[in-house]
């Protein structure tokens, strides 16, 4: 159950991959194994893949409904000891709208459940291993839920929110031609702006809300 349950986290993420590759940073040690860490936001469980081979799974905590953790394909780019609430290891990823990570807790019961500010926690003693094993530059891949960059649904955005839901919709509105920013996931002016274009252009409510009705207008389906 758990291979079958990673093997379609790692299609789903290829998919995902395509449609974002601007973003994909690919990260391998020449001198030893390739690891890859899968994050399972929905099982909040972590494994650990060694030349693509489970070698390890940690349970985690993953953020709240209204900090949601990120999801996509990013890659460690710092790693510190640390002390108090974040525990005593953090390995951040590069998340192009906000500072997240992977980090101990001073709250083992946190552990599994959705308790964080977006970042995921660990045990300790779990994160004191990973941190050994793993370097800079080890892919993280995060699943979400059924829907790649949605999760499990969609979301309303406004202006200033951040996070993979606001990425999701930037890539459609480049597709189309309407947005010419970066893909950071961030909803700032230059999105706004190419948001309401497309609005207009589509007959759509001419505000600044990103509700179902635009989702699907920009072809984001939620297909069963």
């Amino acid at each position: 159950m758990i291979k079958g349950r990673i093997l379609l986290t790692m299609l789903t993420l290829a998919l995902l991959l395509l449609i974002i590759s601007p973003l994909v940073i690919h990260g391998k040690d020449n001198n030893g194994p390739e690891y890859k860490i899968l994050i399972d936001i929905e099982e909040a469980k972590l494994y650990l893949l060694k030349d693509n081979v489970l070698v390890k799974s940690y349970p985690i905590a993953t953020g709240k409904y209204d900090t949601p953790s990120p999801i996509g394909y990013f890659r460690i780019i710092h790693k510190a000891r640390w002390g108090g609430g974040f525990g005593t290891r953090w390995m951040g990823l590069d998340v192009p709208w906000g500072k997240y990570g992977i980090h101990g807790t001073n709250n083992p019961g946190s552990i599994g459940w959705a308790t964080s500010h977006g970042c995921f926690r660990m045990r300790n003693k779990d994160v004191e291993e990973l941190y050994e094993i793993v370097s800079v530059g080890v892919p993280v891949i995060i699943y979400g839920g059924q829907y790649g960059l949605l999760g499990n649904g969609y979301r309303k955005l406004i202006p200033g929110d951040r996070g993979s839901h606001i990425l999701a919709v930037q890539i459609k509105l480049k597709q189309l031609g309407y947005y010419t920013g970066n893909l950071d996931g961030i909803y700032g002016v230059g999105m706004e702006r190419a948001l309401l274009k497309f609005k207009r252009d589509n007959g759509l409510p001419y505000d600044k809300d990103i509700t179902k009705s635009t989702y699907r207008a920009l072809g984001l389906e939620l297909f069963e």
